[in-house]
């Protein structure tokens, strides 16, 4: 059994964006050569997440929507975690919601998805330097 640790580095121009990753992780389980296996893709940072679904915009945009309604980001003085040095509250309860990491089985070399999937990375508390663990375990 082989593995395989990359990381991928973002910094969004914008608080919140949701950026799909799937091309670059097929690349990376394409550079392995791991053709039977496993990819876990982890968010490594408390504000963004990574999740599989479709890529379709106005689902994107219902995402944020729905996201800023069950944590809106402002007033900031609503959380406690704001008490401090930090504005982003809403940021971790977003994480909390859409998730830590994903696991993609990879069969003949693909990853392999169900019908619409993609893999996304959420940003939640963006413009600033964030990293993605991508380990790809088989043979």
């Amino acid at each position: 059994m082989e593995s395989v640790r990359e990381y991928l580095w973002f910094e969004t121009d914008k608080r919140v964006e949701m950026i799909n990753i799937t091309r670059r992780i097929q690349e990376l389980v394409n550079d392995s050569g791991i053709e039977e296996g496993i990819c876990l893709i982890n968010s490594m940072h408390i504000t963004a997440s990574v999740f599989i679904n479709d890529a379709e915009s106005g689902l994107h945009k219902d995402f944020k929507e729905w996201l800023e309604e069950l944590a809106p980001h402002e007033p900031t003085s609503q959380y406690l975690h704001n008490r401090g040095v930090e504005d982003n509250a809403d940021a971790h309860l977003k994480r909390q919601i859409m998730g830590r990491e994903v696991v993609v089985a990879i069969t003949e070399g693909e990853l392999d998805f169900g019908p619409w999937e993609q893999i996304f990375y959420g940003e939640f508390d963006g413009q600033r330097r964030k990293r993605v663990l991508v380990k790809i375990i088989g043979e």
